[in-house]
């Protein structure tokens, strides 16, 4: 796949940074990189040389949201039935960010408004840059804060308070204020970003990558289960990791003192294939 408006590097140890590519519009997204991306994760998924994933922007920013010189003007010539066709593309782009296998880790470099804010919102875990911002700027532009899956996750990851106030207000919130309310898991030097992003997918793409496919499914999965069915759930669930050899594989390099060397994924078939 040879993506055009991001950038996909494979760098060592299985791990892919994706990067988004128009820096001088803020990486705003058109119509075509939302296609593009939501394809993207979902071609991830068929591949199995890329074990996590850092998602950042080119420039000075994460990504501003959607491209209103490209974007606006075409909706509103849409009919009721054109924009539930876009409003349902972006919506899958962040499905598919929470369908990929693998972890994906939100190296927010700027600002992240928007589209941008719940793209960083969708991936397992986020790092933030000490010039990073954050805002779901919905209402500002006369919107609902239901948008493309906020209002699900973003309560998940902060709280219905926090969530409710981000939601209505619209307001935009600097990167400590996003750490202290649990929006991202670490606010960083600006120039140490990309690197510690890097690490942390290169330490998650080093551990048992069928075993971390399991902890992200169960995640998503118990959401609407109650305890004792989430008990259950995971007692199958681990029992299943128990019959995988990468459980042996950690057993016997314990026993042996040396580092444990996991299995990557099978690719799984692109969508549309059956798988043989």
């Amino acid at each position: 796949m040879t993506p055009t408006h991001c950038q996909l590097d494979i760098v060592a140890d299985h791990v892919g940074v994706i990067t988004l590519a128009r820096p001088d519009r803020l990486n705003a997204l058109t119509f075509a990189s939302y296609a593009e991306l939501r394809d993207l994760f979902a071609w991830l998924n068929t591949q199995d040389q890329i074990r996590a994933v850092v998602l950042t922007g080119a420039g000075r920013a994460f990504c501003s949201g959607g491209d209103v010189e490209d974007i606006i003007g075409e909706l509103f010539s849409r009919d009721m039935r054109g924009l539930l066709e876009f409003t349902r593309l972006t919506g899958a782009l962040i499905q598919n960010i929470r369908a990929c296998r693998v972890p994906v880790i939100a190296a927010v470099n700027g600002v992240a408004v928007g589209a941008g804010a719940v793209m960083a919102l969708a991936a397992d875990l986020r790092l933030a840059s000490e010039r990073a911002r954050f805002g779901f700027i919905f209402p500002q532009v006369g919107l609902c804060g239901a948008d493309m899956g906020a209002t699900y996750l973003l309560p998940r990851v902060v709280g219905l308070g926090h969530a409710s106030e981000l939601l209505f207000t619209g307001d935009i919130i600097n990167a400590d204020r996003a750490a202290q309310i649990g929006l991202v898991n670490r606010v960083v030097p600006a120039e140490d970003l990309r690197a510690d992003a890097i690490a942390l997918a290169t330490r998650l793409a080093r551990g048992p990558a069928f075993a971390h496919q399991m902890t992200k499914q169960m995640l998503e999965d118990e959401a609407t289960l109650n305890l004792r069915e989430a008990i259950e759930a995971e007692a199958q669930a681990q029992a299943i990791c128990m019959v995988h050899p990468d459980f042996r594989e950690a057993h016997d390099a314990w026993q042996a003192k040396r580092p444990p060397v996991f299995e990557g994924l099978s690719p799984l078939p692109p969508p549309g294939e059956a798988e043989p």
